[in-house]
């Protein structure tokens, strides 16, 4: 859907170039911050910094996505070191895209490298590497339209698996603290809307949701959390994102600050600069 992002006098796609389908990052981007949204995905300027903790999280992803796709082709699980050598090659693939990567305090290469591998560790105990679920799809990408006029939402599902009975949707995060199960069901908006397309996939089976949470701690833990598919709340996930899509469509782009997203903002010379345009 094309639509006018500001006053200029050529239409741009709102949705991003050489896209024609929104994403759940991009919906989230724009509550956040809606100006951010038109520099990232309208004005598709260039990123140039980037929080190590991104790039962290992106890295034991790769680990973990790598872990599951052994289990998906029948091959043993790999070993520590293996996991670890994924680390650092998705680290280094992800870090020469940035020109500055801002590190935590206290924080350098070498102490996420030894973070990694607590994490990794943990990760090899704990009994999400001795589940019974048939794994079926590793970073599965799905796609559909939920709202008539809204465009295509795209998902991609860090684990899809299968039980006698059920689908499994899972989604890898990586955290400062432990989870409560009240902080999964209030982050649950994005499994919310991926059940409403895997439904599609299995529609005799039962849509079950999840979320494998790794903690960056002392000691690290990792944790299942499970959420319920309640249609209310579906329902009203989907209205969120509808009213979300109004007002990107419409073009209303303007800042706004906060304490925990700015310092680590990729755009804040352009939002410094930004004259209400």
């Amino acid at each position: 859907m094309i639509a006018a992002a500001d006053q200029r006098s050529t239409p741009v796609s709102v949705v991003g170039a050489k896209r024609d389908y929104i994403s759940h990052s991009a919906i989230t981007t724009y509550q956040q911050c809606p100006l951010r949204y038109r520099f990232k995905y309208v004005d598709a300027l260039p990123e140039t910094v980037v929080s190590s903790a991104l790039i962290f999280g992106g890295a034991i992803h790769s680990a973990l996505e790598f872990h599951f796709t052994e289990r998906l082709c029948g091959n043993e699980s790999p070993s520590l070191d293996q996991l670890l050598d994924v680390f650092q090659e998705a680290w280094q693939g992800r870090a020469t895209d940035y020109e500055d990567i801002r590190f935590g305090k206290g924080e350098d290469h070498n102490s996420l490298s030894a973070l990694a591998d607590r994490m990794l560790t943990a990760f090899r105990e704990s009994p999400a590497v001795a589940s019974d679920d048939i794994v079926i799809g590793i970073e599965e990408e799905l796609r559909g339209e939920l709202i008539p006029g809204v465009p295509d939402l795209l998902a991609r599902i860090d684990l899809l698996t299968t039980t006698s009975d059920a689908l499994v949707i899972t989604d890898f995060k990586t955290a400062r603290s432990r989870w409560s199960q009240n902080q999964a069901e209030n982050s649950s908006s994005q499994l919310l809307l991926y059940s409403e397309l895997a439904r599609r996939l299995m529609p005799d089976r039962e849509v079950r949701l999840r979320f494998l949470v790794l903690t960056k701690t002392k000691k690290p833990t990792v944790e299942a959390f499970n959420v319920k598919v309640n249609r209310r709340r579906s329902h009203r996930t989907v209205l969120v994102v509808k009213h979300t899509w109004r007002a990107i469509e419409a073009g209303h782009f303007y800042p706004a600050p906060s304490p925990m997203n700015c310092p680590t903002c990729p755009f804040r010379s352009e939002c410094n600069a930004w004259t209400g345009d």
